[in-house]
Protein backbone atom coordinates (compact mmCIF):
# COMPACT_ATOMS: atom_id res chain seq x y z
CA UNK A 1 0.00 0.00 0.00
CA UNK A 2 1.67 3.39 -1.23
CA UNK A 3 1.57 6.00 1.52
CA UNK A 4 -1.16 8.21 -0.15
CA UNK A 5 -3.14 5.48 0.33
CA UNK A 6 -2.50 5.20 3.41
CA UNK A 7 -3.14 9.05 4.04
CA UNK A 8 -6.25 9.14 2.54
CA UNK A 9 -7.51 5.84 4.38
CA UNK A 10 -6.10 7.36 7.61
CA UNK A 11 -8.10 10.95 7.01
CA UNK A 12 -11.14 9.01 6.05
CA UNK A 13 -11.42 7.17 9.02
CA UNK A 14 -10.54 10.65 10.56
CA UNK A 15 -13.53 12.20 9.40
CA UNK A 16 -15.71 8.90 10.32
CA UNK A 17 -14.26 9.69 13.69
CA UNK A 18 -15.20 13.13 14.04
CA UNK A 19 -18.39 12.59 12.40
CA UNK A 20 -19.16 9.82 15.34
CA UNK A 21 -18.15 11.83 17.75
CA UNK A 22 -20.51 15.36 16.72
CA UNK A 23 -22.98 12.38 16.84
CA UNK A 24 -22.18 11.38 20.44
CA UNK A 25 -22.48 15.03 21.28
CA UNK A 26 -25.11 15.89 20.04
CA UNK A 27 -27.01 13.02 21.79
CA UNK A 28 -25.27 13.37 25.06
CA UNK A 29 -26.95 17.32 24.80
CA UNK A 30 -30.20 16.16 24.21
CA UNK A 31 -29.45 13.17 26.84
CA UNK A 32 -27.78 16.03 29.63
CA UNK A 33 -29.69 16.61 32.88
CA UNK A 34 -27.93 20.25 33.26
CA UNK A 35 -29.64 23.32 32.66
CA UNK A 36 -30.41 24.96 29.72
CA UNK A 37 -27.98 27.68 30.26
CA UNK A 38 -25.03 25.49 31.11
CA UNK A 39 -25.54 22.92 27.82
CA UNK A 40 -23.37 23.71 24.87
CA UNK A 41 -25.03 24.73 21.93
CA UNK A 42 -28.19 24.58 23.14
CA UNK A 43 -29.55 28.28 22.94
CA UNK A 44 -33.59 27.23 23.00
CA UNK A 45 -35.56 27.16 25.67
CA UNK A 46 -38.10 23.83 25.87
CA UNK A 47 -41.32 24.90 27.92
CA UNK A 48 -44.96 23.52 28.01
CA UNK A 49 -48.42 25.34 27.02
CA UNK A 50 -50.12 27.85 29.41
CA UNK A 51 -53.35 28.09 30.06
CA UNK A 52 -54.18 31.45 30.33
CA UNK A 53 -57.40 33.26 32.37
CA UNK A 54 -59.72 31.14 30.14
CA UNK A 55 -57.82 28.09 30.38
CA UNK A 56 -57.42 28.50 34.40
CA UNK A 57 -61.13 29.70 34.21
CA UNK A 58 -62.44 26.28 32.25
CA UNK A 59 -60.18 24.40 34.97
CA UNK A 60 -61.55 25.74 37.21
CA UNK A 61 -65.64 24.89 36.39
CA UNK A 62 -64.53 21.09 35.46
CA UNK A 63 -63.07 20.76 38.91
CA UNK A 64 -66.25 22.76 40.30
CA UNK A 65 -68.96 20.80 38.58
CA UNK A 66 -67.15 17.04 38.88
CA UNK A 67 -68.75 14.61 40.87
CA UNK A 68 -65.96 14.61 43.34
CA UNK A 69 -66.07 18.23 44.12
CA UNK A 70 -69.66 17.82 44.84
CA UNK A 71 -69.67 15.20 47.10
CA UNK A 72 -66.86 17.41 49.36
CA UNK A 73 -68.69 19.77 49.06
CA UNK A 74 -71.97 18.11 50.66
CA UNK A 75 -69.87 16.57 53.45
CA UNK A 76 -68.60 20.29 54.16
CA UNK A 77 -71.85 21.01 54.02
CA UNK A 78 -72.75 18.17 56.42
CA UNK A 79 -70.08 18.71 59.09
CA UNK A 80 -70.50 22.54 58.75
CA UNK A 81 -74.14 21.82 60.45
CA UNK A 82 -72.53 19.99 63.40
CA UNK A 83 -71.54 23.20 65.40
CA UNK A 84 -75.01 24.64 64.72
CA UNK A 85 -76.51 21.42 66.90
CA UNK A 86 -74.06 21.90 69.36
CA UNK A 87 -73.68 25.14 69.98
CA UNK A 88 -76.27 27.44 70.95
CA UNK A 89 -77.75 29.53 68.05
CA UNK A 90 -79.18 32.92 68.23
CA UNK A 91 -81.77 32.10 66.10
CA UNK A 92 -83.20 29.62 68.30
CA UNK A 93 -82.83 30.85 71.92
CA UNK A 94 -81.00 33.80 72.79
CA UNK A 95 -80.96 32.61 76.36
CA UNK A 96 -79.07 29.97 76.07
CA UNK A 97 -76.46 31.95 73.78
CA UNK A 98 -76.09 34.54 76.47
CA UNK A 99 -75.94 31.75 79.65
CA UNK A 100 -73.26 29.84 77.27
CA UNK A 101 -71.23 33.27 76.83
CA UNK A 102 -71.27 33.71 80.71
CA UNK A 103 -70.05 30.17 81.22
CA UNK A 104 -67.75 30.56 78.69
CA UNK A 105 -65.83 33.88 78.15
CA UNK A 106 -62.53 32.82 77.26
CA UNK A 107 -64.20 31.00 74.09
CA UNK A 108 -66.68 33.93 73.42
CA UNK A 109 -64.38 36.73 70.90
CA UNK A 110 -63.32 33.18 69.24
CA UNK A 111 -66.73 31.58 68.87
CA UNK A 112 -68.22 35.34 67.82
CA UNK A 113 -65.46 35.91 65.00
CA UNK A 114 -66.09 32.52 63.13
CA UNK A 115 -69.95 33.40 63.50
CA UNK A 116 -70.31 30.07 65.68
CA UNK A 117 -73.45 31.73 66.93
CA UNK A 118 -75.49 32.38 63.80
CA UNK A 119 -73.60 29.01 62.04
CA UNK A 120 -76.40 28.33 59.32
CA UNK A 121 -76.31 32.67 57.93
CA UNK A 122 -73.09 32.72 58.73
CA UNK A 123 -70.43 33.74 55.52
CA UNK A 124 -68.29 30.07 55.02
CA UNK A 125 -71.71 28.64 55.82
CA UNK A 126 -73.41 30.09 52.86
CA UNK A 127 -70.34 29.85 50.96
CA UNK A 128 -70.51 25.90 50.75
CA UNK A 129 -74.16 25.38 50.12
CA UNK A 130 -73.42 28.17 47.15
CA UNK A 131 -70.56 26.55 45.47
CA UNK A 132 -72.44 23.18 46.21
CA UNK A 133 -75.54 24.56 44.15
CA UNK A 134 -73.56 25.65 41.40
CA UNK A 135 -71.45 22.28 41.27
CA UNK A 136 -74.84 20.57 41.57
CA UNK A 137 -76.32 22.24 38.49
CA UNK A 138 -73.09 21.71 36.58
CA UNK A 139 -72.72 18.24 37.29
CA UNK A 140 -76.95 17.76 36.09
CA UNK A 141 -77.51 19.48 33.49
CA UNK A 142 -75.11 17.60 31.05
CA UNK A 143 -76.12 14.53 32.38
CA UNK A 144 -80.19 15.13 32.03
CA UNK A 145 -79.22 16.08 28.45
CA UNK A 146 -77.46 13.02 28.35
CA UNK A 147 -80.41 11.01 29.73
CA UNK A 148 -83.06 12.30 27.60
CA UNK A 149 -80.86 11.35 24.52
CA UNK A 150 -80.82 7.53 26.11
CA UNK A 151 -84.28 7.45 26.62
CA UNK A 152 -84.76 8.43 22.30
CA UNK A 153 -82.23 5.88 21.59
CA UNK A 154 -82.86 2.08 21.18
CA UNK A 155 -80.61 -0.46 22.89
CA UNK A 156 -77.45 -1.26 21.16
CA UNK A 157 -77.48 -4.37 18.91
CA UNK A 158 -75.74 -7.63 19.36
CA UNK A 159 -72.06 -8.06 19.35
CA UNK A 160 -70.15 -10.23 16.89
CA UNK A 161 -69.36 -12.86 19.50
CA UNK A 162 -72.20 -13.40 22.40
CA UNK A 163 -69.93 -16.01 24.11
CA UNK A 164 -67.68 -13.54 25.43
CA UNK A 165 -70.51 -12.04 27.74
CA UNK A 166 -70.59 -12.55 31.75
CA UNK A 167 -73.58 -14.87 31.33
CA UNK A 168 -73.86 -16.17 28.33
CA UNK A 169 -76.23 -19.53 27.13
CA UNK A 170 -77.11 -21.29 23.89
CA UNK A 171 -79.49 -24.15 22.53
CA UNK A 172 -81.16 -25.68 19.68
CA UNK A 173 -84.38 -25.57 18.06
CA UNK A 174 -86.67 -26.71 15.12
CA UNK A 175 -88.52 -23.20 15.15
CA UNK A 176 -87.82 -20.98 12.58
CA UNK A 177 -85.76 -17.71 13.85
CA UNK A 178 -87.94 -14.99 12.98
CA UNK A 179 -90.21 -17.37 15.44
CA UNK A 180 -87.86 -17.59 17.80
CA UNK A 181 -87.06 -13.57 17.67
CA UNK A 182 -90.62 -12.82 17.96
CA UNK A 183 -90.94 -14.78 20.99
CA UNK A 184 -88.33 -13.20 22.53
CA UNK A 185 -89.21 -10.00 21.75
CA UNK A 186 -92.75 -10.19 23.47
CA UNK A 187 -91.35 -12.18 26.28
CA UNK A 188 -88.71 -9.53 27.23
CA UNK A 189 -91.36 -6.40 26.52
CA UNK A 190 -94.11 -7.98 28.91
CA UNK A 191 -90.94 -7.87 31.27
CA UNK A 192 -90.90 -4.54 30.71
CA UNK A 193 -87.36 -4.23 28.50
CA UNK A 194 -87.63 -1.48 26.38
CA UNK A 195 -86.44 -4.15 23.02
CA UNK A 196 -86.61 -4.06 19.56
CA UNK A 197 -85.15 -6.51 16.44
CA UNK A 198 -81.75 -5.59 15.16
CA UNK A 199 -80.75 -7.87 12.02
CA UNK A 200 -81.06 -11.40 13.96
CA UNK A 201 -80.82 -10.40 17.65
CA UNK A 202 -82.94 -9.06 19.88
CA UNK A 203 -81.44 -6.20 22.01
CA UNK A 204 -83.27 -5.16 24.70
CA UNK A 205 -82.37 -3.03 27.86
CA UNK A 206 -83.68 -2.49 31.53
CA UNK A 207 -83.14 -0.48 34.45
CA UNK A 208 -83.10 3.04 33.48
CA UNK A 209 -85.00 4.24 36.42
CA UNK A 210 -80.97 4.03 38.26
CA UNK A 211 -80.02 6.72 35.95
CA UNK A 212 -83.54 8.55 36.64
CA UNK A 213 -82.67 7.93 40.78
CA UNK A 214 -79.47 9.61 40.65
CA UNK A 215 -80.70 12.71 38.63
CA UNK A 216 -83.86 13.08 41.47
CA UNK A 217 -81.48 12.75 44.19
CA UNK A 218 -79.39 15.31 42.70
CA UNK A 219 -82.26 18.11 41.64
CA UNK A 220 -83.67 17.01 45.16
CA UNK A 221 -80.63 18.45 46.62
CA UNK A 222 -81.08 21.62 44.48
CA UNK A 223 -84.72 22.20 45.62
CA UNK A 224 -83.43 21.99 49.29
CA UNK A 225 -80.74 24.33 48.72
CA UNK A 226 -83.05 26.56 47.30
CA UNK A 227 -85.65 26.30 49.66
CA UNK A 228 -83.17 26.97 52.24
CA UNK A 229 -81.91 30.26 50.47
CA UNK A 230 -85.65 31.41 50.45
CA UNK A 231 -86.29 30.10 54.10
CA UNK A 232 -83.12 32.75 55.10
CA UNK A 233 -84.33 35.23 52.55
CA UNK A 234 -88.10 35.64 53.51
CA UNK A 235 -88.03 34.39 56.98
CA UNK A 236 -88.94 35.65 60.07
CA UNK A 237 -88.01 34.37 63.88
CA UNK A 238 -88.37 36.68 67.04
CA UNK A 239 -88.11 35.36 70.43
CA UNK A 240 -90.54 36.31 73.88
CA UNK A 241 -90.42 35.25 77.14
CA UNK A 242 -94.04 35.20 78.74
CA UNK A 243 -95.19 34.53 82.52
CA UNK A 244 -97.96 32.92 83.53
CA UNK A 245 -100.97 35.39 83.09
CA UNK A 246 -99.89 37.77 80.58
CA UNK A 247 -100.01 37.70 76.82
CA UNK A 248 -98.69 38.64 73.67
CA UNK A 249 -99.59 40.24 70.49
CA UNK A 250 -97.73 39.74 67.04
CA UNK A 251 -96.67 43.00 66.29
CA UNK A 252 -93.03 44.04 65.83
CA UNK A 253 -92.33 46.14 69.84
CA UNK A 254 -93.89 43.17 71.45
CA UNK A 255 -90.40 40.74 70.49
CA UNK A 256 -87.84 40.01 72.96
CA UNK A 257 -85.63 39.55 69.59
CA UNK A 258 -86.40 39.75 66.34
CA UNK A 259 -84.74 38.47 63.41
CA UNK A 260 -85.93 38.41 59.79
CA UNK A 261 -84.42 37.95 56.10
CA UNK A 262 -83.34 40.52 53.88
CA UNK A 263 -85.95 40.68 51.69
CA UNK A 264 -88.86 40.39 54.16
CA UNK A 265 -91.43 42.94 55.20
CA UNK A 266 -92.34 43.11 59.01
CA UNK A 267 -95.68 44.50 57.62
CA UNK A 268 -96.05 40.68 56.49
CA UNK A 269 -95.99 39.95 60.61
CA UNK A 270 -99.84 37.57 60.72
CA UNK A 271 -101.97 39.19 63.16
CA UNK A 272 -103.35 37.04 66.46
CA UNK A 273 -102.65 37.60 70.23
CA UNK A 274 -102.08 34.24 72.58
CA UNK A 275 -102.10 34.28 76.68
CA UNK A 276 -100.24 31.85 78.95
CA UNK A 277 -102.94 30.41 80.58
CA UNK A 278 -100.94 27.76 83.16
CA UNK A 279 -97.61 25.92 82.27
CA UNK A 280 -97.25 22.43 83.40
CA UNK A 281 -94.03 20.75 83.90
CA UNK A 282 -93.68 16.89 84.99
CA UNK A 283 -90.49 14.89 86.13
CA UNK A 284 -89.19 11.52 86.73
CA UNK A 285 -89.62 11.18 90.58
CA UNK A 286 -87.67 7.90 91.16
CA UNK A 287 -85.21 5.78 89.24
CA UNK A 288 -81.51 6.61 87.60
CA UNK A 289 -83.57 8.87 85.53
CA UNK A 290 -84.88 11.03 88.66
CA UNK A 291 -85.47 14.52 87.20
CA UNK A 292 -85.84 13.52 83.68
CA UNK A 293 -88.53 15.64 82.27
CA UNK A 294 -91.49 14.22 81.09
CA UNK A 295 -94.12 16.33 80.04
CA UNK A 296 -93.66 20.25 79.28
CA UNK A 297 -96.91 21.43 78.19
CA UNK A 298 -98.11 25.36 77.73
CA UNK A 299 -101.67 25.68 77.93
CA UNK A 300 -102.83 29.20 75.61
CA UNK A 301 -105.83 31.09 74.64
CA UNK A 302 -105.27 33.17 71.23
CA UNK A 303 -107.30 34.66 68.62
CA UNK A 304 -107.11 36.49 65.42
CA UNK A 305 -108.39 39.58 64.66
CA UNK A 306 -112.60 39.75 64.82
CA UNK A 307 -112.40 35.67 65.40
CA UNK A 308 -113.15 33.46 68.52
CA UNK A 309 -110.84 32.99 71.08
CA UNK A 310 -109.40 29.35 70.87
CA UNK A 311 -107.82 26.86 73.46
CA UNK A 312 -104.63 25.05 72.46
CA UNK A 313 -102.07 23.04 74.21
CA UNK A 314 -98.37 24.30 73.01
CA UNK A 315 -95.97 21.18 73.66
CA UNK A 316 -92.54 20.41 72.59
CA UNK A 317 -92.09 19.93 68.50
CA UNK A 318 -95.70 20.17 68.21
CA UNK A 319 -96.39 24.35 67.94
CA UNK A 320 -99.31 26.38 67.18
CA UNK A 321 -99.50 27.25 63.77
CA UNK A 322 -101.85 30.26 62.46
CA UNK A 323 -101.81 31.22 58.70
CA UNK A 324 -98.58 29.45 58.23
CA UNK A 325 -96.77 31.40 61.33
CA UNK A 326 -95.19 28.76 64.48
CA UNK A 327 -95.51 29.22 67.84
CA UNK A 328 -92.53 26.80 69.51
CA UNK A 329 -92.00 26.59 72.70
CA UNK A 330 -88.62 26.22 73.65
CA UNK A 331 -87.83 26.89 77.24
CA UNK A 332 -89.65 27.45 80.79
CA UNK A 333 -88.64 28.51 84.42
CA UNK A 334 -89.36 30.34 87.58
CA UNK A 335 -91.27 33.51 88.34
CA UNK A 336 -91.17 34.07 92.03
CA UNK A 337 -93.18 37.10 93.03
CA UNK A 338 -91.69 39.86 95.02
CA UNK A 339 -93.13 42.87 96.94
CA UNK A 340 -91.18 45.64 97.32
CA UNK A 341 -91.83 48.62 99.80
CA UNK A 342 -90.01 52.26 100.90
CA UNK A 343 -89.54 52.93 104.06
CA UNK A 344 -93.14 54.18 104.65
CA UNK A 345 -94.53 50.85 103.75
CA UNK A 346 -95.82 52.20 100.14
CA UNK A 347 -96.05 49.45 97.58
CA UNK A 348 -93.30 50.42 94.88
CA UNK A 349 -92.88 47.42 93.05
CA UNK A 350 -94.72 44.25 93.41
CA UNK A 351 -94.68 41.75 89.98
CA UNK A 352 -93.02 38.31 89.45
CA UNK A 353 -89.25 37.99 88.17
CA UNK A 354 -88.61 35.42 85.75
CA UNK A 355 -85.04 33.87 86.44
CA UNK A 356 -82.90 32.29 83.77
CA UNK A 357 -82.21 28.63 84.68
CA UNK A 358 -78.19 27.33 85.18
CA UNK A 359 -78.58 23.96 85.01
CA UNK A 360 -80.96 20.93 84.43
CA UNK A 361 -82.31 21.46 87.88
CA UNK A 362 -83.22 24.60 87.58
CA UNK A 363 -80.95 26.72 89.64
CA UNK A 364 -81.33 30.05 88.65
CA UNK A 365 -80.28 33.63 88.44
CA UNK A 366 -81.16 37.13 87.40
CA UNK A 367 -81.92 40.80 88.49
CA UNK A 368 -85.23 42.57 89.95
CA UNK A 369 -84.36 46.27 89.14
CA UNK A 370 -86.80 48.61 91.10
CA UNK A 371 -86.34 51.97 88.46
CA UNK A 372 -89.62 54.22 89.62
CA UNK A 373 -91.74 55.42 92.40
CA UNK A 374 -89.21 54.85 95.41
CA UNK A 375 -87.71 57.07 97.93
CA UNK A 376 -85.25 56.97 100.20
CA UNK A 377 -86.04 58.04 104.11
CA UNK A 378 -85.02 61.33 103.52
CA UNK A 379 -87.82 61.63 100.29
CA UNK A 380 -84.88 61.66 97.73
CA UNK A 381 -86.15 59.43 94.56
CA UNK A 382 -83.64 56.21 94.16
CA UNK A 383 -83.07 52.70 92.67
CA UNK A 384 -82.90 49.69 94.38
CA UNK A 385 -81.28 46.49 92.80
CA UNK A 386 -81.87 42.90 93.98
CA UNK A 387 -79.53 40.34 92.54
CA UNK A 388 -81.68 37.32 92.95
CA UNK A 389 -80.64 33.20 93.27
CA UNK A 390 -83.52 30.85 93.06
CA UNK A 391 -83.82 27.59 93.52
CA UNK A 392 -86.59 25.37 93.56
CA UNK A 393 -85.19 22.49 95.79
CA UNK A 394 -82.80 23.69 97.97
CA UNK A 395 -80.57 21.17 99.21
CA UNK A 396 -79.70 22.10 102.56
CA UNK A 397 -77.61 24.82 104.78
CA UNK A 398 -74.16 24.47 103.71
CA UNK A 399 -70.80 26.40 102.47
CA UNK A 400 -70.61 27.95 99.42
CA UNK A 401 -73.64 28.58 96.84
CA UNK A 402 -76.77 26.94 97.57
CA UNK A 403 -78.29 24.64 94.61
CA UNK A 404 -81.29 23.00 93.45
CA UNK A 405 -81.50 18.95 93.88
CA UNK A 406 -84.69 18.70 91.84
CA UNK A 407 -86.35 20.47 89.25
CA UNK A 408 -89.85 20.61 90.72
CA UNK A 409 -91.05 23.10 93.26
CA UNK A 410 -90.75 21.08 96.28
CA UNK A 411 -88.68 23.17 98.76
CA UNK A 412 -88.41 26.65 97.36
CA UNK A 413 -85.75 29.57 98.35
CA UNK A 414 -84.99 32.72 96.86
CA UNK A 415 -81.27 33.89 97.98
CA UNK A 416 -81.19 38.18 97.62
CA UNK A 417 -78.42 40.95 97.54
CA UNK A 418 -79.62 44.27 97.49
CA UNK A 419 -78.15 47.55 96.07
CA UNK A 420 -79.42 51.27 95.79
CA UNK A 421 -78.15 53.94 93.65
CA UNK A 422 -78.30 54.01 89.94
CA UNK A 423 -78.98 51.24 87.71
CA UNK A 424 -77.84 52.96 84.47
CA UNK A 425 -81.04 52.11 82.46
CA UNK A 426 -81.09 56.35 81.88
CA UNK A 427 -77.98 56.20 80.25
CA UNK A 428 -79.52 55.34 77.07
CA UNK A 429 -76.79 51.76 76.52
CA UNK A 430 -78.67 48.77 76.48
CA UNK A 431 -78.83 46.68 79.38
CA UNK A 432 -79.10 42.93 79.93
CA UNK A 433 -82.34 42.65 81.71
CA UNK A 434 -81.30 39.86 83.98
CA UNK A 435 -78.14 41.44 85.12
CA UNK A 436 -77.05 44.18 87.84
CA UNK A 437 -74.95 47.39 86.67
CA UNK A 438 -73.17 47.88 89.82
CA UNK A 439 -70.48 50.37 89.23
CA UNK A 440 -73.11 53.31 90.22
CA UNK A 441 -74.59 50.98 92.98
CA UNK A 442 -73.62 50.78 96.86
CA UNK A 443 -74.59 47.65 98.15
CA UNK A 444 -77.11 47.16 101.63
CA UNK A 445 -74.80 46.34 104.88
CA UNK A 446 -76.30 44.97 107.95
CA UNK A 447 -75.89 46.33 111.74
CA UNK A 448 -72.50 44.81 111.56
CA UNK A 449 -70.87 46.60 108.59
CA UNK A 450 -71.40 43.31 106.67
CA UNK A 451 -72.87 42.77 103.35
CA UNK A 452 -76.36 42.67 102.89
CA UNK A 453 -77.67 38.92 101.84
CA UNK A 454 -80.29 36.71 103.27
CA UNK A 455 -81.93 33.42 102.22
CA UNK A 456 -86.29 33.72 102.11
CA UNK A 457 -88.60 31.43 102.23
CA UNK A 458 -91.61 31.77 100.59
CA UNK A 459 -93.86 34.54 102.84
CA UNK A 460 -90.63 35.90 104.14
CA UNK A 461 -89.20 39.70 104.36
CA UNK A 462 -85.85 40.84 103.78
CA UNK A 463 -85.70 44.09 106.19
CA UNK A 464 -83.45 47.15 104.22
CA UNK A 465 -80.98 48.82 106.38
CA UNK A 466 -81.40 52.48 107.48
CA UNK A 467 -84.91 52.51 107.38
CA UNK A 468 -84.76 52.13 103.30
CA UNK A 469 -87.29 49.57 103.01
CA UNK A 470 -88.05 45.99 102.68
CA UNK A 471 -88.86 43.20 99.86
CA UNK A 472 -90.68 39.97 100.69
CA UNK A 473 -90.57 36.56 98.91
CA UNK A 474 -94.77 36.11 97.95
CA UNK A 475 -95.94 32.35 98.94
CA UNK A 476 -96.48 32.29 95.13
CA UNK A 477 -93.98 31.17 92.23
CA UNK A 478 -95.22 31.13 88.93
CA UNK A 479 -93.53 29.61 86.08
CA UNK A 480 -92.93 31.56 82.32
CA UNK A 481 -92.42 29.93 79.28
CA UNK A 482 -90.17 31.47 76.49
CA UNK A 483 -91.41 30.91 72.58
CA UNK A 484 -90.52 31.00 69.30
CA UNK A 485 -92.74 33.02 66.76
CA UNK A 486 -91.40 32.08 63.13
CA UNK A 487 -92.27 32.31 59.37
CA UNK A 488 -90.59 30.13 57.06
CA UNK A 489 -91.56 29.73 53.88
CA UNK A 490 -89.20 27.34 52.47
CA UNK A 491 -90.10 24.07 54.74
CA UNK A 492 -92.55 22.46 52.72
CA UNK A 493 -90.36 22.76 49.88
CA UNK A 494 -87.35 21.73 51.70
CA UNK A 495 -89.70 18.42 53.41
CA UNK A 496 -90.67 17.79 50.10
CA UNK A 497 -87.07 17.90 48.28
CA UNK A 498 -85.80 15.40 51.14
CA UNK A 499 -88.50 13.16 50.51
CA UNK A 500 -87.96 13.17 46.96
CA UNK A 501 -83.97 12.85 48.02
CA UNK A 502 -84.62 9.78 49.54
CA UNK A 503 -86.77 8.28 46.91
CA UNK A 504 -84.13 8.97 44.11
CA UNK A 505 -81.40 7.91 46.24
CA UNK A 506 -82.83 3.83 46.98
CA UNK A 507 -83.62 3.74 42.79
CA UNK A 508 -79.91 4.88 42.19
CA UNK A 509 -79.49 1.98 44.89
CA UNK A 510 -80.92 -1.06 44.08
CA UNK A 511 -82.44 -0.86 40.57
CA UNK A 512 -79.87 -2.31 38.31
CA UNK A 513 -79.33 -1.27 34.33
CA UNK A 514 -78.41 -4.53 32.50
CA UNK A 515 -78.76 -5.68 28.41
CA UNK A 516 -80.19 -8.68 26.76
CA UNK A 517 -79.47 -9.76 23.68
CA UNK A 518 -81.09 -12.89 22.03
CA UNK A 519 -79.65 -13.97 18.23
CA UNK A 520 -81.41 -16.63 16.50
CA UNK A 521 -79.98 -18.08 13.19
CA UNK A 522 -80.06 -21.36 10.91
CA UNK A 523 -77.12 -23.53 11.68
CA UNK A 524 -75.38 -25.66 8.73
CA UNK A 525 -77.76 -28.95 9.74
CA UNK A 526 -80.85 -26.58 9.06
CA UNK A 527 -81.55 -26.78 13.24
CA UNK A 528 -82.23 -23.21 14.45
CA UNK A 529 -79.45 -22.26 17.07
CA UNK A 530 -80.26 -19.81 19.53
CA UNK A 531 -77.74 -17.70 21.69
CA UNK A 532 -78.99 -15.80 24.73
CA UNK A 533 -76.12 -13.34 26.98
CA UNK A 534 -76.53 -10.61 29.57
CA UNK A 535 -74.28 -7.54 30.35
CA UNK A 536 -75.06 -5.49 33.95
CA UNK A 537 -73.97 -1.78 33.70
CA UNK A 538 -71.67 -2.05 36.56
CA UNK A 539 -72.10 -4.88 39.44
CA UNK A 540 -75.26 -6.77 38.71
CA UNK A 541 -74.61 -10.23 40.78
CA UNK A 542 -78.32 -11.61 39.89
CA UNK A 543 -77.72 -11.13 36.04
CA UNK A 544 -77.21 -14.83 35.64
CA UNK A 545 -80.17 -15.89 37.52
CA UNK A 546 -82.06 -13.54 35.57
CA UNK A 547 -80.64 -14.51 32.16
CA UNK A 548 -81.66 -18.43 33.34
CA UNK A 549 -85.14 -17.74 33.96
CA UNK A 550 -85.41 -15.85 30.42
CA UNK A 551 -83.84 -18.18 28.96
CA UNK A 552 -86.34 -21.25 30.58
CA UNK A 553 -89.24 -19.52 29.54
CA UNK A 554 -87.97 -18.64 25.84
CA UNK A 555 -86.85 -22.37 25.79
CA UNK A 556 -90.30 -23.36 26.68
CA UNK A 557 -91.84 -21.78 23.91
CA UNK A 558 -90.03 -22.73 21.10
CA UNK A 559 -89.77 -26.48 20.11
CA UNK A 560 -86.88 -28.76 20.34
CA UNK A 561 -85.75 -30.52 17.52
CA UNK A 562 -86.97 -34.28 16.99
CA UNK A 563 -84.51 -37.03 18.61
CA UNK A 564 -82.87 -39.02 15.34
CA UNK A 565 -83.84 -42.26 15.94
CA UNK A 566 -81.68 -43.57 12.37
CA UNK A 567 -78.78 -43.69 14.13
CA UNK A 568 -76.08 -46.72 13.33
CA UNK A 569 -75.03 -46.62 16.72
CA UNK A 570 -75.12 -50.13 18.47
CA UNK A 571 -77.91 -50.98 21.32
CA UNK A 572 -74.96 -51.78 23.48
CA UNK A 573 -73.15 -48.44 23.12
CA UNK A 574 -73.65 -45.49 24.91
CA UNK A 575 -74.80 -43.00 22.88
CA UNK A 576 -72.73 -39.40 23.28
CA UNK A 577 -75.92 -37.37 22.09
CA UNK A 578 -77.67 -38.36 25.52
CA UNK A 579 -75.07 -35.80 26.89
CA UNK A 580 -75.60 -33.04 24.98
CA UNK A 581 -79.35 -33.04 24.85
CA UNK A 582 -80.67 -30.04 23.06
CA UNK A 583 -83.98 -29.31 25.92
CA UNK A 584 -80.91 -28.67 28.43
CA UNK A 585 -80.31 -24.64 29.70
CA UNK A 586 -77.00 -24.49 30.87
CA UNK A 587 -75.92 -20.16 31.48
CA UNK A 588 -72.61 -19.27 31.75
CA UNK A 589 -71.93 -17.05 34.62
CA UNK A 590 -67.74 -16.52 34.20
CA UNK A 591 -67.09 -12.95 34.51
CA UNK A 592 -70.28 -11.82 35.88
CA UNK A 593 -68.44 -10.27 39.11
CA UNK A 594 -66.93 -8.29 37.15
Amino acid sequence: MSKTETDAGSGAGNTAAEDGEHRDSEASARLSTAPAEDRPGDDRLIGGPTLGVVGWIRWFWRQLTSMRVALILLLLLSLGSIPGSLIPQNSVDDLKVSVWKEENEAWTPLFEKLQLFDVYSSVWFSAIYILLFVSLIGCIVPRSWQFVEQLRSRPPGAPGRLNRMPAYTTWRTDAEPEEVREAALSMLKRRRFRAHTVGTAVAAEKGYLREAGNLVFHVSLIVMLVAFAAGQLFKSEGGKLIVEGDGFSNVLPHYDDFRSGALYDTDDLVPFTFMLDSFTGTYERTGPQRGTPRTFEAAVTWSEPGGKEKKSKIEVNKPLVVDGTKVYLLAHGYAPVVTVRDGRGKVVYQDAVPLLPRDANVTSTGAIKVMDGYRDKNGKKRQLGFSAFFVPTFAGHGEGNMFSTFPGLDAPILALTGFTGDLGVNAGLPQNVYQLETRKLKQFKDKDGNKLAKRLLPGETMQLPDGAGSITFEPEVKEWASFQISQSPGNGWALGGAIAAIGGLVGSLFVRRRRIWVRAVRGDDGVTVVEMAGLGRGESPRLPEELTELALTLHERTPAPAEDTSSDTPDDQPNDSDDDRSDSVEVSAEGAGK
